[in-house]
């Protein structure tokens, strides 16, 4: 949370003497604040507290003792007081813990006696509105809200705060929220009517609405007065609290005086903050991966990683890090245990690259039961003439080539020099067992197929893919010890029909042959097809220039699709060679041929039970055609130039289970989006990858992995087939339990990829990951990470809503994220007032990125949302990395204004909210895919000067697609900004330049996720409080 970021008038805006410390046990105190949670009656200086008491009683009379540790968080106004503080009154209830660490005098706010209960809005309004956010950490001051008036104590004095006419239904008490809650987002869940009173059995329903809360703030002072006063008592575990009313009575009422802000949003966790805490805390440091089960740095914190025995976080990331050592104790939590694997990972310049192990015609080690293999959780025994698997126990033995001595503590002497034995991820040099037919395979094939119908040539986009391939060809992919590619490559166009060119190198011209029988498709020519680039040059670069002169007088609008991908995989098939297919296609395939596709694009069905028919394939012929794609080890990555519907659900099918990837440039126009695409393709042809791959995950005994999710084709329940996989393609693997897991040994992951490397090699990549079990579900939460757990609902709810409706998958989403954080509220948090919201540190952003997937045009359900732009974003996240989904679904917001042209950091993002931006600011916004650079109305004309090269903020043009290259530090640096920006996501991102109060800033502030959205998703407050509504129910 931006500790800075709220200023009031006195008190609010007091900073506050000597916070807390806490013993080293609890690793390095964090520079920036985090959450927590204070409380005690001592005003004294901090000392250390060694100890944690832990309890299992949900709900007691009374905090344990102790210290809380660093990461604790809490929001807590229940204890908010009006006038001097009354130690006695609160020791009744929670007693103080010694005075071990700081706390703060601040007046409560007003008590009422026997007021009326307020109605549901007035009840939302209080709590929400009262809710405040303290940090304990060492050398952090806490953000404080202003004193607000509750209205739900028996014993308060004075009058009850004036109501506010309820803006929502009121439900039954208890009754959970309507069906359409999660994204009728618009508007505050419908809550019980009555108040709750502390120490009483029943609903506990949450209360927020900020015009309430505007009413009520006008009760308050507004000049300098006592600062509000903070709870007292210390949880066992780390855990944000969010507290409502219903604390400790004591006061006199407040005053009248002017209206006041708003509830500060810096008073709820704040994304940014937990992202600046990770990096001052492990940024730009050395991680090394020699502790079983430790919790590695935030995603989007950059360090260096070194492998020293399990695979590093860039290939194998989790949602835990510790595992529930039994089911029942998962099922209690409901944390889905998850892995997201990306196996071909690009790992940093100055970190080491994977050693390839060969051990000859004897191939790979492995267990005679379970096939691990050879792995550093392998025990070798009896001298070294043994081993056991540490996967199922086995004991096998070592081949006799394999031997070697044990040292003094049972490890074998060449343990540093075998990478197998010391390091998490490596590779083998796969024997001809591992091959097709037994025979080494060849190297692969790359295949351009253009679609020249009418469209594309007279936009001039089949003129720039020739242009452009003429050079990027240079560049295609090569293992680093070779000088070039190996990869060979072939050409196609079509419209209604296929045309094949033979571009053998010692032709003079290219050779053209149609297939007009496009129902049977076949590949007229084999030799000549496929060629070396380097050998061919002169004919293809021939070829390239005249295909646009080839066509330019055609009149044909209708193109094919299917036999396209038919055609490209019965050329590879042919050449027993795997390989990628780049398709350029732009139209709906309406001409007659197998996969012809008809406009489906019904809004109407949005929000009806038939709404998931939209996000499935028209036909079963892609189905289908995928699955002899990837048998054949072909892979296709398809570029689509739409100007209007073309059912990216089924054309896009085939993309996503043969491990391509899928671009979409819609209306494209070359002056404006050529740049976007051209960046795209020189991307995409550079990339490493590995070819006809199966991938098999292995795990310890007492657990297994259950489902797969990504672009990948499954033909059993056990092996990821893709016919292709590079270096941006990630896999979620969900486990189960099958038994109770042993503390002492863990849970072991093995990721096995089988594979054809750039150069024809068969090969296996090996990742190995240890995590920790635990009895504790304290363990558990803490070792939780939630940028892995988001690409798991992600990529759950986007697989879910193929065959449930998308009301049934929002629904789950917002009870399971209840169900995570009311387990943790009830068995690791201290006891407390149940309408307190607690969430763990590690889950504290929990829900913000969890309304951003509601919010999300996927799940949002919209019409108002084209379907293709739906399905789009549905097979992109399939694919995605924990990186990727964490930048999606809560994008950067860089303040440009205030960047240092002379310093090597960009400047600290803020939050995604309009209320982060300033009329006299810049502000750059990234996601992934798109990219903005809003311009506020009295931003500094010499910073437009500088960065636009124009006179002034009115003669910018927001059509613009690209910077302009003024020589000054101004503009080389937010230029450097974005490339850099740029070279970290897999897609190019085309910038738009966005003006304040421009209608196109609307589509701008879709970003701004915080915010309510523009299509009725809820704003973060509200959603914190529907989340909070939904955990009291399930306490209750």
């Amino acid at each position: 949370m931006n500790q800075q970021g709220y200023v009031a008038t006195p008190p609010y805006s007091q900073s506050q003497p000597g916070m807390g410390g806490f013993s080293p046990g609890f690793g390095q105190p964090a520079s920036s604040p985090l959450y927590g949670h204070y409380g005690d009656v001592n005003p004294s200086s901090s000392a250390p507290q060694s100890a944690m008491s832990k309890t299992s009683v949900p709900f007691g009379p009374g905090a344990p003792v102790g210290s809380p540790p660093p990461s604790t968080h809490q929001f807590n106004q229940a204890s908010l007081q009006n006038g001097p503080s009354n130690t006695a009154q609160q020791s009744n209830r929670y007693p103080a813990p010694p005075p071990s660490y700081s706390s703060y005098y601040h007046p409560s706010q007003a008590s009422y006696p026997n007021s009326p209960p307020p109605s549901s809005t007035a009840q939302l309004a209080n709590r929400l509105g009262n809710m405040q956010v303290n940090s304990y950490s060492p050398n952090s001051a806490p953000t404080l809200l202003p004193p607000l008036s509750s209205g739900l104590q028996p014993s308060l004095q004075g009058p009850p705060p004036p109501s506010q006419p309820a803006a929502l239904p009121s439900g039954p008490p208890g009754s959970p929220p309507p069906a359409n809650n999660l994204n009728s987002h618009c508007s505050p869940p419908p809550l019980p009517p009555g108040a709750r009173h502390e120490g009483i059995s029943g609903s506990s329903p949450l209360n927020a609405n900020l015009l309430q809360q505007q009413q009520q703030l006008s009760n308050q002072p507004s000049g300098p007065g006592f600062p509000p006063q903070y709870g007292n008592f210390a949880p066992p575990m780390a855990g944000a609290q969010f507290s409502y009313p219903g604390g400790l009575p004591s006061g006199p009422a407040q005053l009248a005086g002017p209206q006041q802000k708003k509830l500060d949003p810096d008073s709820i966790p704040s994304p940014i903050q937990v992202i600046e805490n990770d990096k001052v805390s492990k940024g730009g440091q050395l991680y090394a991966t020699n502790t079983r089960g430790q919790v590695p740095p935030l995603v989007t914190t950059d360090c260096v990683i070194q492998d020293q025995g399990h695979a590093s976080p860039r290939y194998i990331r989790c949602t835990a890090y510790c595992f529930p050592s039994s089911a029942d104790m998962a099922k209690q939590a409901q944390i889905p245990l998850a892995a997201v694997i990306k196996p071909f990972a690009n790992v940093l310049p100055n970190e080491t690259p994977l050693y390839l192990v060969n051990h000859g015609e004897t191939g790979p080690i492995r267990c005679n039961r379970c096939k691990a293999y050879m792995c550093p959780f392998m025990q070798f025994i009896e001298g070294g003439r043994k081993y056991q698997c540490g996967f199922c126990n086995c004991v096998n033995d070592v081949p006799p080539f394999y031997f070697q001595h044990l040292d003094h503590i049972g490890r074998r002497i060449d343990h540093y020099e075998r990478p197998e034995l010391s390091l998490g991820s490596y590779e083998y040099v796969a024997t001809l067992d591992y091959c097709k037919n037994n025979r080494p395979p060849q190297p692969p094939a790359y295949i351009f197929m253009i679609d020249v119908s009418y469209n594309n040539i007279k936009s001039g986009l089949v003129k720039i893919i020739c242009e452009e391939l003429k050079t990027v060809l240079d560049r295609l992919p090569r293992e680093e010890q070779e000088e070039a590619s190996t990869i060979r490559v072939g050409f196609v166009t079509y419209n209604k029909v296929l045309h094949f060119f033979n571009v053998k190198s010692n032709l003079a011209q290219p050779q053209m042959m149609v297939v007009t029988d496009v129902s049977e498709v076949f590949v007229p020519l084999l030799d000549g097809f496929l060629v070396n680039f380097q050998e061919s040059r002169s004919v293809i670069n021939n070829l390239l220039d005249q295909i646009p002169e080839m066509f330019t007088d055609t009149n044909e609008s209708e193109t094919v699709f299917a036999p396209i991908i038919q055609a490209g995989m019965e050329a590879l098939k042919a050449a027993e060679c795997a390989g990628k297919l780049f398709i350029f296609h732009s139209s709906l395939p309406t001409a007659e041929a197998p996969g012809k596709l008809k406009n489906r694009d019904d809004r109407k069905l949005v929000n009806t039970e038939k709404e998931k028919t939209l996000f499935q394939p028209q036909t079963n012929i892609y189905e289908t055609l995928a699955k002899d794609c990837v048998a054949n080890g072909c892979s296709v990555d398809l570029f689509l130039f739409p100007s209007q519907y073309v059912d990216v659900a089924s054309m896009g099918l085939i993309t996503t289970h043969t491990g391509g990837t899928l671009y979409k440039y819609s209306n494209f126009q070359v002056h404006s989006d050529s740049h976007q695409f051209l960046n795209d393709l020189r991307k995409d042809i550079e990339k490493r990858l590995g070819f006809d791959a199966i991938m098999r995950v292995r795990t310890s005994t007492g657990f297994r992995a259950t489902d797969f999710l990504g672009a990948v084709y499954m033909n059993n329940t056990t092996d990821v087939e893709m016919a292709a996989v590079d270096c941006d393609k990630a896999v979620t693997v969900e486990f189960k339990h099958d038994d109770k897991l042993n503390e002492d040994s863990g849970a072991l992951i093995q990721c096995a990829i089988l594979y054809t490397s750039m150069s024809g090699q068969r090969r296996l990549r090996i990742h190995n990951l240890g995590l920790n079990c635990s009895s504790q579900l304290v363990d558990v939460y803490k070792s939780c990470e939630t940028d892995a757990l988001i690409n798991f609902f992600a990529k759950s709810a986007y697989k879910a809503i193929l065959s449930h409706p998308l009301k049934t998958v929002r629904e789950i989403l917002l009870n399971q994220t209840a169900r995570m954080l009311a387990c943790y509220r009830k068995n690791c948090a201290s006891p407390s007032s149940v309408s307190q919201l607690i969430l763990p540190d590690s889950m504290k952003v929990l829900p913000v990125y969890i309304n951003c997937l509601l919010k999300g045009c996927v799940l949002a359900g919209k019409p108002e949302i084209s379907t293709d732009e739906r399905a789009f974003h549905r097979q992109l996240v399939m694919a995605m990395d924990v990186a990727g989904t964490q930048l999606l679904f809560y994008p950067q917001l860089l303040p440009i204004h205030s960047m240092d042209v002379n310093a090597d950091v960009f400047p600290t993002a803020v939050r995604c909210s309009e209320d982060r931006l300033s009329e006299g600011g810049l502000f750059l916004l990234a996601n992934g895919i798109h990219m903005f650079l809003w311009l506020g109305v009295s931003a500094p004309p010499e910073l437009i000067q500088g960065i636009f090269n124009v006179p002034s903020f009115a003669h910018v043009s927001t059509e613009a697609t690209i910077l302009p290259e003024v020589d000054n530090p101004c503009s080389s640096k937010l230029r450097a900004m974005i490339d850099h920006l740029q070279s970290k996501s897999p897609y190019s991102m085309k910038i738009l330049i966005v003006k304040q109060r421009e209608q196109p800033e609307m589509v701008f502030r879709q970003f701004l996720v915080e915010d309510k959205s523009v299509y009725g998703g809820a704003s973060y407050v509200d959603f914190l409080c529907c989340v909070h509504k939904e955990i009291c129910q399930l306490l209750n």
